[in-house]
């Protein structure tokens, strides 16, 4: 009688984790970028910070946005707004770079500059242990000079 109770429990189980799993493994679609941006700024929001303590504040284990440059991109500028004091870290071919806000880009997380083509993961982190809304611009044109 026990037996039988298991072979119903363990598939609806398996069928659940299956479910599961497939949902928290789903994420948000690279953004592609081949020699100009579909939409000028490309706007996508989000949430900061996130349980693992990183070099570059508080971040998700996953990337909240993976970009894919398809070939070089001579200027391309990533700003992160958001209430909180949020931190960019990109993880590319060219390295792992972190970027905190200063008074040259108004307070907020700002990196711009010649891009090689390849996959950029971004995490949008957070100094504090708190999660704010975050919108990150990504943009062709470049700013006045100050």
């Amino acid at each position: 009688m026990k037996t039988h109770q298991a072979f119903k429990v363990v598939p609806i189980a398996l069928v659940m984790n299956l479910v599961l799993t497939q949902a928290i493994l789903a994420q948000t679609p690279p953004i592609e970028i081949s020699r100009t941006l579909p939409q000028d700024p490309l706007i996508v929001n989000g949430t900061s910070g996130g349980a693992v303590s990183s070099n570059c504040g508080n971040i998700t284990k996953k990337p909240a946005q993976v970009i894919q440059i398809k070939e070089s991109l001579p200027y391309l500028r990533l700003t992160v707004e958001s209430a909180g004091k949020p931190t960019l870290l990109i993880d590319g071919p060219g390295g792992r770079f972190c970027i905190l806000a200063d008074s040259y880009s108004g307070g907020k997380p700002q990196f711009s500059g010649y891009w090689q083509p390849g996959n950029y993961s971004l995490y949008v982190g957070e100094l504090s242990p708190a999660q704010h809304s975050y919108t990150l611009s990504i943009s062709q044109q470049q700013q006045p000079s100050k």
